[in-house]
């Protein structure tokens, strides 16, 4: 299982969380991403170590796409 990219806790049936979040926030998505950095850099010493870091990149290779795509 992978916690970062693909966890299986975030798919419900055929649909991902993050792609509903995205349909259900529309231009708002982006600071929905940029939260999510934040958040996982701020607590990543106290809490999820390299694992959040991980995650922090993941969300900041998101925004980077959306930008790229926009």
């Amino acid at each position: 299982m992978d916690n970062v990219n693909s966890p299986k806790h975030y798919t419900s049936g055929t649909i991902e969380c993050i792609t509903a979040i995205q349909a259900a926030l529309g231009a708002e998505f982006k600071g929905f991403l940029r939260g999510n950095i934040i958040k996982y850099l701020w607590r990543y010493q106290e809490k999820g170590g390299i694992e959040d870091l991980r995650k922090a990149r993941w969300y900041l290779d998101r925004l980077i796409k959306e930008e790229c795509d926009a």
